[in-house]
């Protein structure tokens, strides 16, 4: 988490409002900068007086229209920064996911094509299509220079990162909550799998959840590549199991032990019997972890053992007040 110090010299320093953005939430700086915390600092509310402005301005970046071989887009405002792209908001019921340099335009080509296989994959096992996002549209290719996009339907209403649900719950999740996430993630990385596709970036900011309908949906997929291929790219702010800072190529077993350090990152210290569980996924030789598919009766067997019968457990997010 950062600091006060930290966060007053990065707004600062910064000149540029989508790059402050694109690494840091604007609540978490919001938070650790409030009048409220920082009674009579005025270098902390100048601060953030700062950010405030760069937020407005990045809220009402000047409109723009993409176009692809068919269509057109108008992007409004942004809706979500991740490591490669900012996916905005458009005045139609869509989303656009733009990369913001394009010399990263192969990553969103490899989400394309990650994307179109789990799309054909699901025609024929259909229960595991709301487990990931629709592609609708592309920019196709585009010329040098330029940046590529994807359309993608929305997955805004109700829906909150992983990450967000972490922040919510500092002293960790309780296992009977992250039990349903659990499962789910588990189907959707198993369908990945099958199909051919290693996800390589789970992280909770690429977990959608729908807290009032248990929904689940593995998003960001910009990493992605077949399985046994070397990775595109890394992400510096994550950490990657053995193998990738070995210069090895990724596997199932890859995806396994990023869903199962996230496990760890996310329950509740007294949640020992599931950590245990995450902790013999997360083993340093890939061959050694199980599959994703062979996990999930593993899995219902340690929850029955847990908690008994499955019932329908409601989950509400609490306020965090930032």
């Amino acid at each position: 988490m950062l600091t006060r110090d930290e966060a007053v010299t990065m707004i600062e320093n910064t000149v540029d409002a989508a790059t402050l953005f694109a690494r840091h939430r604007y609540r978490e700086l919001a938070a650790m900068l409030h009048p409220d915390r920082n009674p009579g600092d005025a270098r902390a509310h100048r601060a953030a007086a700062t950010l405030n402005r760069l937020h407005d301005d990045w809220k009402r970046a000047r409109r723009q229209t993409v176009t692809t071989a068919t269509s057109a887009y108008t992007l409004t405002a942004p809706h979500a920064v991740g490591s490669v792209a900012t996916t905005y908001r458009t005045t139609g019921p869509h989303l656009v996911k733009l990369v913001r340099d394009p010399a990263l335009n192969p990553l969103i080509h490899a989400e394309w094509a990650a994307l179109r296989m789990l799309d054909g994959f699901t025609e024929r096992h259909r229960w595991l299509r709301p487990y990931y996002p629709r592609l609708l549209d592309t920019s196709g290719p585009v010329a040098r220079g330029d940046r590529a996009f994807s359309v993608l339907d929305p997955l805004i209403d109700g829906f909150v990162t992983l990450a967000d649900i972490g922040k919510a719950f500092p002293r960790g999740l309780d296992g009977r909550d992250y039990a349903w996430m659990h499962r789910r993630l588990l189907r959707a990385v198993a369908g990945a799998h099958h199909a051919g596709v290693v996800h390589g970036h789970l992280t909770a900011d690429n977990v959608l959840v729908h807290p009032g309908q248990h929904g689940i949906v593995l998003a960001g997929w910009s990493f992605a590549v077949e399985d046994g291929a070397l990775p595109l790219a890394a992400d510096n702010s994550i950490r990657y199991p053995p193998e990738v800072h070995k210069g090895l190529p990724v596997t199932a077993a890859t995806d396994v032990h990023m869903l199962h350090s996230m496990m760890l990152e996310l329950l509740a210290p007294g949640e020992t019997r599931q950590r245990e569980f995450a902790k013999w996924c997360t083993q340093e030789i890939p061959a050694q972890r199980p599959e994703a598919a062979g996990l999930l009766d593993e899995y219902d067997a340690l929850l029955d053992d847990l908690y008994g019968p499955r019932t329908f457990r409601p989950f509400t997010i609490p306020e965090t007040g930032a």
